[in-house]
């Protein structure tokens, strides 16, 4: 037998995710950015420096972890068949990531583009349920 013939696998498999589909989940995303909606608006009923403070320490880590979910989906669980059906989707997580980064909700604290965030999320999120029916 020849050596290269021996290494060929006997069994050819092709994976969607990394890991079963079941460790991606859109709601990370959604629940840290309700996390941001919710200090936000403390932020703006509060006067306390200290609080604010602490607010928009807190309100910016979360804003990490929302691009951080969103870059997860976007890199690992949806591949180009998702993208070839949902053209708009390159431009959702775009959107979305920069709605929660430094421009977005980790830049201010008005509940209104964490709202705006979330609507992203959940027209993304929309998508994903989709593709786990088919």
């Amino acid at each position: 037998m020849h050596l290269p013939r021996l290494l060929r696998p006997r069994t050819v498999v092709s994976a969607h995710c990394d890991l079963p589909c079941g460790v991606y989940d859109p709601a990370q995303a959604r629940i840290e950015a309700e996390s941001i909606k919710a200090i936000c608006e403390k932020y703006q009923a509060n006067d306390d420096p200290e609080f604010r403070t602490r607010s928009l320490i807190i309100k910016e880590q979360r804003a990490e972890l929302v691009k951080h979910h969103l870059w997860v989906l976007w890199t690992d669980y949806f591949k180009a068949p998702h993208f070839e059906k949902y053209p708009q989707l390159h431009g959702l997580f775009n959107e979305a990531t920069k709605l929660a980064g430094a421009g977005g909700a980790k830049g201010v604290a008005d509940p209104a583009v964490a709202e705006q965030l979330l609507a992203k999320i959940e027209e993304i999120s929309k998508i994903f349920w989709e593709t786990k029916q088919g």
